[in-house]
């Protein structure tokens, strides 16, 4: 008698288990499986605020799996992949938008955005319905929130007291390291300086011998780099205003319930929002920082360079992929 019911008790105990497991298998199974690529790194300020903001958000409906370094899909086709199923969600830039839709390019023009704040209030106005609207339908991606990641400064070897760089033409005759592609050798043109392709690993070099007077680029890398060593001042003149998307598989989102849905968008801005800050206020820091280490740093006539920057776009065929009006509505809604 104790052994049947010995025998009965474990058998129940058994039963329980099995349904335990079984049902924990069925939750685990009805969650969707939501992979990252990025080729950024684990303590980038995107992949800490995605892994610390949007994967809890949508614990309950969804496993997210980032993948970092590109360790899962190559740099660059991401996009693809999401396209083809391959992948659930990636971070993506206007420039790797715009080999897709030309139109995209206005996004990763010097002075289309003008600081954080404008890059979010065009993200969600209507004129981004129709760029939008097209990824969904052409690509497959949905594009849920704007990513900031900061701002490109000049950053020169002169002290103040030699160029004190107001307006672009306080630029005229100033060697500027840009990156050797027509658009940022465009892009330093039509800030005013003379623009010089040279490797990034070079710059440094080149800044310390004179065979440049300056380069830009955001804060950070002024610091990381260590370029503030060899340079004297930056100026403050947010040239471009950096940002990435955060792209996702609409296939797996037209699958999802519609409170799941808004979940998924939620954890998205929430995402953005969380690292965009954190941006904002390593910017912040870093002024201090060179500022501690004696150089110079301050605001130009920003608002000048903005006007001829967007001049020598319009007035050429760097701009002929860009919707009529829009560059007027993006402008309206700065500052």
């Amino acid at each position: 008698m104790t052994f049947s019911m010995t025998r009965r008790a474990a058998m129940a105990t058994a039963t329980a288990l099995a349904l335990t497991v079984s049902a924990g298998a069925a939750t685990a199974q009805d969650k969707v499986t939501l992979r990252m690529s990025t080729p950024a790194t684990e303590t980038d300020q995107r992949s800490v605020a995605l892994a610390e903001v949007f994967a809890p958000a949508v614990a309950d409906f969804a496993d997210y799996q980032p993948h970092y370094n590109a360790s899962l899909v190559a740099q660059g086709s991401e996009l693809e992949s999401i396209a083809t199923g391959d992948l659930e969600m990636s971070i993506t830039s206007a420039q790797e938008l715009a080999t897709f839709f030309p139109e995209f390019s206005i996004f990763a023009t010097g002075y289309v955005h003008q600081d954080a704040e404008h890059q979010v209030r065009v993200f969600n106005d209507p004129l981004m319905d129709p760029f939008k609207q097209k990824v969904e339908d052409e690509l497959g991606v949905k594009l849920l929130a704007v990513m900031y990641l900061g701002r490109r400064h000049v950053n020169l070897r002169q002290c103040r007291d030699e160029v004190d760089v107001q307006t672009p033409d306080d630029l005229a005759g100033i060697n500027l390291r840009m990156p050797g592609t027509d658009a940022w050798q465009f892009l330093g043109k039509a800030l005013g300086a003379n623009p010089t392709p040279m490797a990034f690993t070079e710059v440094y070099t080149g800044l310390a011998t004179g065979s440049v007077d300056g380069q830009d680029n955001p804060l950070p890398t002024v610091v990381d780099s260590k370029f503030y060593e060899v340079t004297c001042q930056i100026a403050l003149t947010s040239h471009l205003v950096d940002l990435n998307y955060v792209a996702f598989s609409k296939e797996v989102f037209d699958s999802l319930t519609p409170e799941q849905q808004q979940a998924v968008t939620d954890a998205a801005v929430a995402a953005a929002e969380s690292g965009r800050q954190a941006q904002l206020q390593k910017e912040a820091d870093l002024v201090s920082f060179l500022e501690g280490e004696g150089l110079s740093v301050y605001e130009p006539d920003v608002a000048a360079f903005r006007n001829h920057v967007q001049a020598q776009y319009l007035n050429t065929d760097a701009s002929a992929d860009w919707p009529e009006g829009v560059l007027d509505k993006i402008n309206a809604l700065g500052n």
